[in-house]
């Protein structure tokens, strides 16, 4: 490592980082400006193995979107529809509860639940769905909402954000989601994301979230109209926060997906900017204990590599994404665990399952791969997905 760190110029940002010492802004603009991504991923490595020595961890978990009928009309998302659009959707509570309980019986431990702000579905179904799949099996997570639609249910409620919460709560949340963080640069989400919350309002559920007791992921969306200096600036405002709450168990980089949206990126996120972005993220965020490579956006072989650059995690099993595969991922629809598993001592890492708190599970019992009656998937990132997922992961 000290060949590769003497020769990029970034030996005081090293010695910053073995001394337990915080990097500034200036230090992580120059991470993410050097060429020499061998060095920086050095960094990151020494740092997550300071923190979770050798060890990556996986979820057994399913996603499940009650609908993509949205009110907003956010310029990157291929997710949303309107309700004249042939190819809309929209759950039962009956039908939710049917598809969370032919995943407990595969051993499910998290059911990741998120979907577009439907225009006329009442705050009581958001609640009564969260108690049924409670009833269901009290030992599976229930990972569900990102701050917008949090914010969309109090308007729904006609009560505060702490009110809502509170009641979401009692109904069975486990843990809020980290989608909808994108840039915080108020001049880039305006562009990507125009009529979206702001970025204090995002902020200011997860803090509301986390002085209830509760816990949750956080993102940032990366790869499309933002500079360098933006992403720095989203990084600082998390840590900032997680100064504040310590309430984020891991932080999610998520690589744009340039398909069937509104946004012209000419050069969606290389291979070289997805593992920059996640190195300079664990050496920056020194206060998250997590950093995940999302394998649905970057497919597992690339997100197998990012954890030799910094990440620690490789998310889950998924089952069924949309969001992600509607904006042209080409990633398989889920993984197995035994997939995840050798993926994980491929790269030379401890594999461990964990629950949605990044907590080791400790008995994690049996767990069938992949959906009742499913094909088994290529670990192969070039076969094309089918339909599921959001960018309102994590």
């Amino acid at each position: 490592m000290s060949f590769f760190i003497e020769r990029s110029g970034l030996r005081d940002i090293y010695d910053k980082v073995a001394a337990g010492e915080r990097i500034s802004e200036a230090d992580a603009l120059r991470l993410f400006e050097s060429n020499d991504l061998n060095a920086v991923g050095a960094i990151a490595d020494f740092a997550c193995r300071k923190k979770n020595g050798n060890r990556a961890t996986y979820i057994v978990n399913r996603y499940i979107n009650y609908s993509n009928y949205c009110i907003l009309s956010c310029q990157f998302c291929s997710f949303a529809r309107k309700k004249r659009d042939a190819d809309g959707f929209q759950f039962s509570i009956e039908e939710i509860v049917q598809k969370a309980a032919e995943s407990v019986k595969i051993g499910v431990t998290e059911l990741h639940i998120v979907g577009g702000l439907h225009p006329s579905l009442p705050f009581s179904y958001y609640a009564d769905m969260l108690k049924a799949l409670r009833a269901l099996d009290q030992r599976v997570q229930l990972k569900c909402f990102t701050a917008i639609e949090i914010l969309h249910l109090a308007w729904l409620a006609k009560k505060s954000v702490e009110q809502t919460l509170v009641e979401l709560k009692a109904a069975g949340l486990d843990s809020l989601t980290g989608g909808g963080a994108e840039i915080f640069r108020k001049e880039v989400r305006s562009t990507i994301a125009k009529g979206k919350e702001s970025a204090e309002e995002y902020l200011d559920v997860h803090r509301t979230w986390h002085r209830l007791g509760g816990r949750s992921t956080c993102t940032m969306l990366y790869g499309h109209v933002e500079s360098l200096a933006d992403r720095v600036d989203h990084l600082r405002q998390l840590r900032a926060l997680q100064d504040e709450t310590r309430g984020f168990v891991g932080f999610v980089p998520l690589a744009y997906q340039p398909q069937n949206n509104d946004i012209p990126v000419n050069h969606p996120p290389t291979g070289f900017d997805s593992l920059r972005t996640i190195a300079v993220s664990r050496i920056y965020l020194d206060n998250f204990d997590h950093i995940t490579a999302y394998w649905v956006g970057l497919g597992l072989k690339l997100a197998q590599v990012a954890l030799s650059y910094g990440a620690d995690d490789l998310h889950g099993t998924i089952i069924e994404e949309h969001i992600f595969h509607m904006a042209g991922a080409a990633s398989p629809q889920w993984q197995t665990q035994t997939g995840m598993i050798n993926a994980i001592r491929e790269a030379g890492r401890d594999p461990t399952q964990r629950n949605t708190f990044y907590e080791p599970v400790k008995n994690p019992g049996d767990c069938r791969d992949g959906p009742p009656g499913a094909a088994e998937p290529s670990n192969d990132s070039s076969r094309s997905g089918l339909l599921e997922e959001n960018l309102a992961t994590g």
